[in-house]
């Protein structure tokens, strides 16, 4: 086994498990706070995760820019006084923003809970920001080690604060929002240990470069418009449920969605690592890597859309204030299945490719649909079905077009495979709607997923030696 295989194998264990420790305190995090808190109390913790999820857009690609230039680096290799400078510049920055957030949402807010929970989205945004040019700077120099111990920090932290406040008896979203400061506050501080070399230097070592932010924002902005209008893609669905019907509406919605994210949790620990080995890949290698690594990375994520029936049965029991809610689970639980493929394979080799402008396009494309859908289903039909359809329908359609043209650049052949993956999708939901009984609905779609892996068989075994090959290489 090659000193690249180890060391990917170290890193991809680290973010996995970090990931997995993640996935646990989501778990508990979805289960028991909707639980205990009021439906309404819980639909404002989720506005505010919601709001919350948008303030990377407020660095304007700074923090994407280095990520995309410095990426493949050794960590030795940085010049520390020029991060030093673009470190306390990008405080200065965000200092700057969160001021006018919060002047501004106090002089036209009205409602003292939205009013709150903006100010706090102003807090976090400061936080979450500067902590991210140093978690980048330590994921594209492959320091995943120390990348996975400063997320698992917040998340034990949050979660244990979390625990505390409501085994004292606190059914407050207001509680819950600060113990997620506070977990990003104290790991924002590990951050800076982990990175105190360009954090703490001489103030004489201080420079006002603004060719080199220039030149991150603009390589990054791109990117960052392209996650941003990833994000708007379901964003802007949920904002107009947020506006047709009520917060607890709002609260059952993404409750449902924050569920059938979970797997992404294990598909962003895969991404992670990925990237900064495909950027020291020969470039002829990639197109081969790519069609084993999707062949592996298909059949488990159609696969996992099983637990879906049993997830159903105990989360109707466990939390039957939001049963109403779970018939929308069949729609949405595919979103996995395209979140997964675009997260760890389409957008890591765009990244790798340096195709930031296309993946931009895709994603605004998705967004204009996004805009059409939502003004259609929440506003002129006001129909939630439809609605919550389109969410699937465009990640489906994002995830299709994103594949198509990455397969011009490398050459590839992706047709077949992309309809095949569309039509059980569609068997899923539909036996997910239409068939109430759970063991007759796992015994219909595992049916239907051991014909696609009679189909996919044998693809499936020469992706194994591929990669058999390429770790004893």
């Amino acid at each position: 086994m090659n000193t690249k295989t180890i060391t990917f194998i170290k890193n991809f264990s680290f973010t996995l498990s970090s990931n997995l420790i993640s996935l646990a305190i989501s778990a508990i995090v979805i289960l028991i706070v909707p639980k205990l808190l009021g439906v309404e109390e819980y639909g404002y913790w989720q506005l505010y995760l919601f709001y919350s999820s948008y303030v990377g857009f407020l660095h304007f690609g700074w923090n994407d820019g280095i990520y995309l230039r410095y990426g493949g680096k050794e960590y030795k290799q940085l010049n520390k006084e020029l991060f030093f400078s673009q470190f306390w510049m990008l405080v200065a920055f965000q200092t700057l923003i969160g001021l006018i957030i919060i002047y501004c949402a106090n002089i036209f807010s009205t409602d003292t809970s939205k009013l709150y929970i903006i100010n706090m989205t102003a807090l976090c945004m400061f936080i979450v920001n500067i902590r991210y040019m140093l978690i980048y700077l330590l994921q594209g120099t492959n320091r995943i080690k120390e990348d996975a111990q400063i997320k698992m920090l917040e998340k034990v932290l949050y979660c244990l604060l979390i625990i505390f406040f409501l085994l004292l008896g606190i059914r407050e979203y207001k509680l819950l929002i600060i113990a997620d400061i506070i977990g990003k506050l104290i790991s924002l501080g590990y951050a800076i240990f982990c990175c105190r070399d360009i954090v703490f230097k001489k103030l004489s070592s201080f420079h006002m470069n603004f060719i080199e932010t220039y030149k991150n924002i603009n390589v990054g902005i791109k990117l960052m418009f392209a996650n941003i209008a990833s994000m708007l893609i379901i964003g802007i669905v949920r904002f107009g449920i947020e506006h047709t019907w009520d917060v607890s509406i709002f609260g059952k919605i993404s409750l449902i969605l924050n569920i059938s994210s979970f797997v992404m949790i294990f598909i962003n620990a895969v991404g992670l690592v990925l990237y900064p080995v495909l950027r020291r890949t020969n470039m002829d290698k990639l197109s081969s890597l790519y069609i084993n690594i999707r062949t592996l990375l298909m059949f488990p994520l159609l696969g996992i859309l099983l637990v879906f029936f049993p997830m159903k049965v105990f989360l109707s029991a466990w939390l039957p204030q939001y049963a109403d809610s779970f018939v929308f689970m069949a729609i949405i639980f595919p979103m996995c299945v395209y979140e997964g493929k675009m997260g760890l394979l389409i957008n890591t080799y765009l990244k790798t490719l340096r195709k930031e402008r296309v993946l931009l396009v895709i994603n605004l494309i998705t967004v204009v649909l996004s805009i059409i859908f939502t003004v259609l289903f929440t506003v002129v039909l006001k129909n939630l079905l439809l609605a919550i359809l389109s969410i699937v329908l465009l990640l489906a359609i994002r995830c299709a077009f994103g594949e198509i043209l990455l397969s011009k650049t490398l050459n590839i052949s992706v047709y077949k495979d992309i309809l095949l993956e569309m039509l059980f999708t569609l068997i899923f939901i539909i036996i997910g709607l239409f068939i109430t009984s759970i063991w007759l609905g796992v015994s219909a779609y595992l049916a239907g997923y051991l014909i696609y892996l009679v189909i996919k068989g044998k693809e499936i075994k020469e992706s194994v030696l591929y990669i058999k090959k390429l770790v004893q290489a």
